[in-house]
């Protein structure tokens, strides 16, 4: 398992948390997704055989926020 953290723009509450947690675990790999909107950043822990960071920073801006660079 990979363990990848992503700096995230855009969440203001638990319920941002929760739209990135969601969309993250839907994805096939992702084992577990923790967003916390305070730090702004996301944990992930993924089979990086099925998902890669591309993919994972794909699906938190599809859900509507934005990978800091």
């Amino acid at each position: 398992m990979e363990r990848t953290t992503l700096p995230v723009d855009g969440m203001a509450c638990d319920g941002c948390e929760r739209n990135v947690t969601e969309a993250l675990e839907s994805l096939e790999g992702v084992s577990s997704a923790t967003a916390d909107h305070e730090a702004g950043e996301v944990r992930v822990e993924h089979d990086e055989s099925l998902v890669d960071d591309e993919t994972i920073a794909g699906a938190v801006e599809d859900a509507g926020y934005e990978v800091a660079a």
